[in-house]
């Protein structure tokens, strides 16, 4: 009886001691952020990956690019991930806060940080409007009322009937109006921290929803709606504030983009660029915490690199059977994405858990028994 009594005593012990190795794991977000803050001041090469060092202009700009697209698809998983919600239309939102903020700043000369704050109250209350119309249907038939207004917001650009958006040329940002520390290429650390801050604002603004009451019903109403109505919520209500609150990070990301490219474009209007997010959740592992940010950053860099290397003279070299297919980045994007689905259905997010996995499989046949791992339980059953 002794001896049973001190074996619970030490497995007691054992299970409430924690572990060291995890609670280190736990602060590896913070050392990550504080390696992203110091990567203007680095003057490391990675080749293949990076034109020049991380800490050179042309690096933090595609940095600061996919940067802001992992947040901008954290974002929209709020949607898609957390509330069940496919949404067509989210270029929209990110549209009008770049476009609503040019315009402020052209045509009533407003200072930056007042024009941004208009632009972004502009795509607050496009979303609010837009989203309390969508949100009157469910399943496909929202989807298609988002990709509508949407798809009236592309051609009301690229028609350009006021004047005001540029037409298919796009707007580009008055330099003048904006401030001396955030133009130019020798404060492109600047626009990186900046797009940096809007990914750390957009993951704690996901991570504090998704925690909160309010998330718990997201949930529910991606996993059964109808039984959300049976406990006697309105899953109405609660479907808008996660559209509003999807539709404020991507207006405050449409400012971000007119700061970092210096204009604003009618392809962010497009039900592309909406497809574009929509990929780089799948990528990343729609309704995780990390997964949507992941994808979001290796799409938009693969974007980027996979254009010059389709340019480049290897696939000049090669023969026209292997040159013509592997010139067109939309189809090394294409496959790449089908690769990654297919070797990880769950996204990136998932790629830990499978690595976990195989690492136990590898140590079962021959370490611990499945007999020897069970035994701990069987004594503490006794």
């Amino acid at each position: 009886m002794s001896t049973i009594t001190g074996t619970r005593t030490e497995l007691a012990g054992q299970a409430g001691a924690p572990d060291p190795r995890r609670r280190l794991l736990r602060w590896w977000p913070a050392v990550v952020l504080v390696v992203l803050f110091a990567l203007p001041y680095g003057t490391v090469e990675i080749p293949g990956l990076l034109d020049g060092p991380v800490g050179s202009a042309g690096s933090l700009q595609l940095l600061a690019l996919c940067l802001l697209f992992g947040g901008l698809a954290t974002g929209y998983d709020l949607l898609l991930g957390r509330t069940g919600l496919l949404s067509f239309g989210h270029a929209l939102y990110f549209a009008a806060g770049s476009y609503a903020t040019n315009t402020f700043l052209r045509e009533a000369g407003l200072p930056f940080w007042l024009a941004a704050v208009l632009g972004l109250v502009f795509g607050i209350a496009a979303a609010l409007l837009f989203g309390a119309v969508s949100l009157r249907v469910t399943g496909i038939g929202f989807s298609m009322v988002t990709l509508a207004f949407a798809q009236a917001a592309s051609l009301l650009v690229a028609r350009d009937p006021g004047g005001f958006a540029g037409g298919e040329e796009g707007i580009s940002a008055p330099g003048d109006a904006l401030p001396a520390s955030l133009v130019g290429i020798g404060n492109t650390a600047n626009l990186y921290w900046i797009a940096l801050a809007f990914l750390v604002l957009c993951l704690a603004v996901v991570h504090w929803t998704t925690h909160s009451p309010t998330g718990r019903v997201w949930e529910g109403i991606k996993e059964n709606e109808r039984r959300v109505e049976v406990l006697g919520l309105r899953p109405y209500g609660f479907k808008l504030v996660a559209f509003v609150v999807a539709g404020t990070l991507a207006a405050l990301g449409g400012i971000v983009h007119l700061l970092l490219t210096g204009g604003s474009t009618p392809a962010t209007t497009t039900s592309e660029f909406t497809l574009s997010l929509l990929v780089m959740v799948v990528l990343g592992g729609s309704g995780t915490r990390w997964g949507p940010m992941l994808g979001g950053i290796l799409y938009t860099w693969a974007d980027h690199r996979l254009g010059d290397l389709a340019n480049s003279a290897a696939v000049a070299d090669l023969p026209s059977v292997l040159r013509v297919p592997l010139s067109q980045p939309l189809f090394l994007l294409g496959v790449l994405f089908v690769i990654v689905v297919n070797v990880l259905p769950g996204g990136l997010a998932a790629l830990p858990g499978r690595v976990r996995a195989a690492r136990s499989r590898s140590r079962t046949p021959g370490g611990d028994s499945p007999a020897a791992a069970a035994a701990p339980t069987e004594r503490q059953d006794a």
